[in-house]
């Protein structure tokens, strides 16, 4: 199969690096193709802070995915998060040269470009430029300015930041495991692509993926991206709580959480028991589940309410901004028992769990359907569709010069014709002036 038929999503998170291979099918579903995943060594809280491990564990996936699909990884989309993230608003406009003449792509795309000119903090770049809306001579709320007429194009602007150091450092990891960059994407709009439907993105909806380091938001409303956060704690830090709270290692830790954890200390009643090996013939030791939930509890209720007050400075207590749709869990870190219930207690908001199967063909596998591959489907979706981009301006491109080489053709057709034509009206002058002169002869001769 070519390297064009289809795309791959890297997904380098705090516990697990997953490969995704896939392309869209005749029905516009993804069709995936294989898959592989290892253990994430050296990244901390969503930065990489072991290029070396990085490296290898990038490989181990890329080679796991190779060998399941039988295919060559080329260029990958590869997702982005952590502490270092920010978001800001920025309003911007152009004068346009011809107000006579309909907006085109081009003119947004020198909009956004203008945008990615701003000057930021030192050591900071611009990741993404999502415009919100547009406004063509003063009049607002324009979604797609394309095919209007106007002379000032202006928009709102949702910037998104990142530190300088920790994109190089993702893109010296990709490179020294022998792979191209293709674009890097901030990873809850990756994951926003893979759960959430227009409808909700439309109605006004907040994604909260729970990774291993991290918890991310985006916010949407009107279809448009309105806010976006990074809150530097996830699934790790609770392992870590239960680890010192109950006195065992992490390996045990982070199977008491997925095995017995609950989010809610009520579920278990004070006899329920879980009994732990002791290390090295030392004593097993009990742990009460009453307990460990209480431990759980703690801190995600912790998590849940940097993420409110996220919600809170996004403006969702406004009539107007109001978040319809509610709240949508995922991540690996949704899957804790009665998180749902958790979050609506203290929101209020409604919520329901985000799988990534909405967007996947039906023969999928199941596991890939799970809120833990989110947002490495989210990636494998933005590769697709940088493709498709790279396709369409590929065959502009070879239209134009397909175009421009008629058009050659056509002025030396007319140059040949040219050359050809005179010395035929030549002769035709020729011609006529013969037949003239022979008819003065004949007449000359009638007269005698």
């Amino acid at each position: 199969m070519e390297q064009t038929k289809y795309s791959v999503g890297l997904d380098i998170g705090t516990t697990k690096i997953v490969a995704i291979i896939g392309k869209q099918n005749e029905y516009g579903k993804i069709e995936i193709l294989g898959i592989g995943k290892s253990k994430s060594l050296g990244v901390h809280r969503g930065v990489v802070n072991n290029i070396t491990q990085t490296i290898k564990s990038i490989q181990q996936a890329v080679e796991e995915a190779e060998a399941n699909s039988g295919l060559k990884i080329g260029s990958v989309v590869v997702g982005i998060a952590g502490q270092h993230i920010r978001s800001l608003q920025h309003s911007d406009y152009i004068t346009r040269k011809d107000s006579e003449e309909v907006i085109g792509e081009e003119d947004v795309d020198l909009l956004c470009n203008q945008v990615h000119k701003l000057i930021m903090l030192p050591g900071e770049e611009i990741i993404h430029v999502l415009p919100q809306e547009y406004k063509v001579d003063g009049q607002a709320e324009i979604r797609e300015p394309v095919g209007m007429y106007g002379g000032r194009l202006e928009a709102n602007f949702h910037v998104v930041v990142g530190q300088v150091v920790s994109i190089k450092n993702v893109g010296r990891c990709i490179k020294s495991a022998g792979l191209d960059l293709g674009n890097i994407t901030l990873e809850p709009l990756a994951s926003s692509d893979a759960v959430l439907s227009q409808e909700e993105k439309e109605a006004g909806v907040a994604l909260i993926d729970i990774g291993g380091g991290t918890t991310d938001l985006a916010i949407f409303k009107d279809g448009i991206i309105r806010h976006t956060a990074v809150i530097p704690f996830g699934g790790g830090v609770i392992t870590e709580d239960i680890k010192e709270g109950c006195s065992i290692i992490e390996k045990q830790a982070e199977l008491l959480k997925t095995r017995f954890g609950s989010a809610w200390p009520g579920e278990n009643r004070d006899n329920e028991i879980v009994s732990i090996p002791g290390l090295r013939g030392r004593e097993p030791k009990e742990i009460s589940l009453k307990n460990l939930s209480k431990i759980i509890h703690a801190r995600v209720v912790e998590i849940i309410e940097q993420v409110y007050v996220e919600i809170k400075n996004y403006g969702h207590e406004e009539q107007k901004k109001k978040l319809i749709a509610g709240i949508v869990l995922t991540g690996g870190g949704s899957q804790l028992k009665h998180l749902k219930q958790l979050v609506e207690y203290i929101t209020g908001m409604d919520t329901r769990i985000g799988y990534p199967n909405e967007h996947l063909a039906g023969d999928s596998d199941e596991e890939v359907a799970s809120p833990l591959y989110a947002t490495a489907v989210g990636l494998l979706m933005n590769a697709i569709k940088n493709q498709e981009k790279l396709k369409l301006t590929q065959e502009e491109i070879l239209q134009e010069q397909e175009l421009e080489q008629e058009e050659e053709e056509l002025v030396y057709a007319e140059r040949d014709t040219e050359a050809v034509a005179r010395p035929n009206l030549h002769k035709e002058r020729k011609s006529v002036f013969d037949k003239w002169s022979e008819k003065l002869k004949e007449f000359l001769d009638n007269a005698e």
